[in-house]
Order: C-alpha cells, then sequence, then structure tokens
C-alpha cells in the first residue's frame, strides 16, 4: 500500500474507511462488508477522485441527477446503484441506468423494471427495501411483505434477487439500531432459506458501520467519510 503521505485526499479517506471496516469486521469476527460510496450531489469530478482511488460502486438517490453524472464518466467502468425512492413515473428510465436497484418495496416497481429492463444488459440486481422500524415517514415494504416481493422478483428472467436492504430510525441509543440490524439479519436468513442465491444485505453509513458490520451487514453506504460535507452543486432532481 502507498504511504499515507503519497495519497491524495480521496484516496486517504478510502484507505482510512476500509481500514475501519476491516477493524469492525474482525472484532466481530465477520467479513468486511463492501463498501458502496454514496455520491448524491457529489459533483463528476468527485466520484472520479475516487474511482481513481480505486472505489467502483456508487449509490445515487435521484435518476436525472444519476444520468447527468454518467453522461460525463461513460469512459469510466463504474457501477451504478440507485439508492434512493424510485417513483413509478421513473422506473423505466432506472432499468436501464443502473446497475442496481436497491429500494424496491412494492409489486408495481417489480413489474415496470422488468418490462424496461433492456435486452442487451445483464439481469438487473434488485434489493428489496424494508421499513425495518415500521417509520411512517420512511419508504420500504412491512417485514411480512418481504417473501411475496421476492417471489415477484425471482419470477423475472431480467432481474436478480440479491437480498434486502434498510435504514433504521435513527436514534442516540446505539443498543436500537443495533437491534433493528439484527431484525433485518434475521429476516435476511429467512429469505435466504426460500432463495439461496441471495448475498447482499445493505445497511449501515458512516455512524454506525460498526453495528451494522457486527450484525452481518455486506454492503455499507458511506458519502460523508469518503467525499467530506456536501457542497450542493447539482439540483436534487426527483426519483
Amino acid at each position: 500500500m502507498p504511504l499515507a503521505s503519497s495519497l491524495t485526499e480521496p484516496a486517504r479517506r478510502l484507505h482510512a474507511l476500509h481500514a475501519a471496516l476491516d477493524a469492525a469486521a474482525a472484532r466481530s469476527g465477520v467479513a468486511s462488508p463492501r463498501l458502496l460510496a454514496v455520491s448524491k450531489l457529489q459533483t463528476a469530478n468527485a466520484i472520479a477522485d475516487l474511482a481513481a482511488a480505486g472505489q467502483r460502486a456508487f449509490g445515487e438517490n435521484y435518476v436525472q441527477e444519476a444520468r447527468t453524472k454518467q453522461a460525463v464518466l461513460n469512459d469510466q467502468t463504474l457501477e451504478w446503484h440507485l439508492i434512493g425512492h424510485l417513483q413509478s413515473n421513473k422506473a423505466a428510465e432506472a432499468a436501464s441506468a443502473f446497475d442496481w436497484v436497491q429500494t424496491v418495496d412494492r409489486a408495481k416497481l417489480i413489474a415496470l423494471l422488468a418490462r424496461h429492463r433492456p435486452a442487451q444488459l445483464p439481469p438487473l440486481n434488485v434489493l428489496i427495501q424494508v421499513n425495518i422500524d415500521d417509520e411512517a415517514s420512511k419508504h420500504g415494504c412491512r417485514p411480512d411483505q418481504v417473501a411475496t416481493l421476492a417471489a415477484a422478483i425471482a419470477a423475472e428472467p431480467r432481474l436478480r434477487l440479491r437480498g434486502l436492504m434498510a435504514i433504521p430510525a435513527p436514534s442516540s441509543d446505539p443498543q436500537q439500531r443495533r437491534n433493528a440490524f439484527s431484525r433485518m439479519r434475521l429476516l435476511f436468513d429467512t429469505l435466504a432459506a426460500q432463495h439461496p442465491r441471495i448475498d447482499t444485505l445493505s445497511m449501515g453509513m458512516s455512524d454506525d458501520l460498526d453495528l451494522a458490520s457486527a450484525e452481518g451487514a455486506t454492503m455499507v453506504r458511506v458519502g460523508t467519510a469518503l467525499f467530506g460535507r456536501r457542497e450542493p452543486a447539482i439540483g436534487n432532481g426527483t426519483s
């Protein structure tokens, strides 16, 4: 690994975050989760800098914002994840713009994504978003809806069921957040008994990486620790 003094700032942040993830995983005796860089409201240049440091997977909240960046970065081999709420009227565009959609939470989206996934592309990787803490203000299906949605996704040749995603309720009590992650892991294990090929449990962000890792997260979503504080240089758009 290069000396820290020789690294660019994006590379320094990336190496530091991987070290933190590896340390948290080692403490819990689990595998280190995959890192998804949350790049919403970041510029294409900021993404390119992080890509040059070795990061390949990026998460966007808004379809149109992602499309704008992809047009600039089309010479790079990057993996794009939609991690924001997907409106039905954007599903056709999302089906062709992303490699992963992590926020499927209703049957209508499944049918639309399958119908509009271009035949020349691999099947779209899909995660089911679960509203694990039953928050009225948050998107996601109920835990008891997961099995039905999973069966519908698995039945679509143009989609590939990969697992589950969640954003637990914010809390100053680490045990409360860890309990939510634990419930997600149980839900994931239950789903895996029916769909053995699933491999992704996307949960945990900058302030609770260690808790999510300890409870079996295979992917964590991090923005600020990689990019620094966001400058809203790009309009939010709608998803």
